[in-house]
């Protein structure tokens, strides 16, 4: 395995390899950084993307859009850069990294998530009850689904009375396993991960209401180191497929200018 790789990994980032069906041609290899509430979607899109394109091999790599945004502002080997909050592939195309326009895929919704409690009963109250003795959200320092979990929780004032007993995931897929793990008595994940094959039965959740928190536009962008890639070009082609589109509604995404 390549030594960034190795150290990615270190760092608490998963990689996530996608062999491909047949030996890959030159160029036909490309590397993407995901937020990691796209894990399972982005799952389902890299094996639908690879029913077409057999020769392509194609590398996830899973972790936080801020931690993301640094390690590419400083080269990190990276092709493509799925952002959970479009204003990050924004900056890098400022700092000149970027070699296609920004691209939303997707709008994210976060929910209140239980492996124990039914949050639909009292909504965003459900984190008022006495059971309640930690609540998970992801680092808002760098994961844009735990800043909207603050904005949420202060549109409801209820920041100052929950924070602290607040676990704070490094990223919202970790976040979602402190809850499901029972390290945390409640979450605010992403809906995409309550919607997921291991979370979907184990749970249950409310949908914040989108007007409790700043819009999670998400965004793509091809980067620099893969201006040319042939396979990068092939990967963005499929992402406006209906196939590609039916994938992220599947797991909760809403299609940009779309309720």
């Amino acid at each position: 395995m390549p030594f960034f790789y190795v150290l990615y990994l270190f760092l608490g980032i998963a990689f996530v390899p996608h062999s491909p069906a047949q030996p890959t041609a030159k160029g036909q290899e490309i590397t993407i950084a995901a937020a990691s509430d796209l894990r399972y979607a982005m799952d389902s899109l890299v094996a639908a993307f690879k029913s077409r394109q057999p020769a392509i091999k194609v590398n996830v790599i899973y972790g936080s859009s801020g931690k993301f945004f640094q390690q590419i502002s400083r080269s990190a080997p990276f092709d493509l850069f799925f952002s959970a909050d479009i204003d990050y592939p924004r900056q890098l195309q400022q700092k000149g990294l970027t070699a296609s326009s920004i691209q939303t895929y997707a709008i994210g919704r976060l929910v209140l998530w239980s492996p124990t409690l039914d949050p639909n009963a009292k909504g965003m109250k459900t984190l008022l009850d006495p059971a309640i003795r930690t609540v998970a959200i992801a680092n808002p320092l760098h994961a844009p689904y735990g800043k909207r979990a603050e904005e949420s929780l202060k549109h409801y004032g209820l920041y100052n009375q929950v924070k602290d007993r607040f676990v704070k995931g490094e990223n919202i897929a970790q976040t979602a396993q402190f809850v499901s793990t029972g390290a945390a008595d409640i979450g605010i994940i992403a809906l995409a991960l309550a919607l997921s094959p291991p979370l979907r039965t184990q749970g249950r959740y409310y949908l914040i209401p989108a007007k409790a928190h700043t819009a999670l536009e998400q965004g793509y962008v091809v980067l620099k180191r893969a201006q040319g890639n042939k396979a990068a070009a092939a990967f963005t082609a499929f992402l406006v497929t209906p196939q590609a589109k039916a994938i992220l509604k599947q797991y909760g995404f809403a299609m940009p200018n779309q309720p």
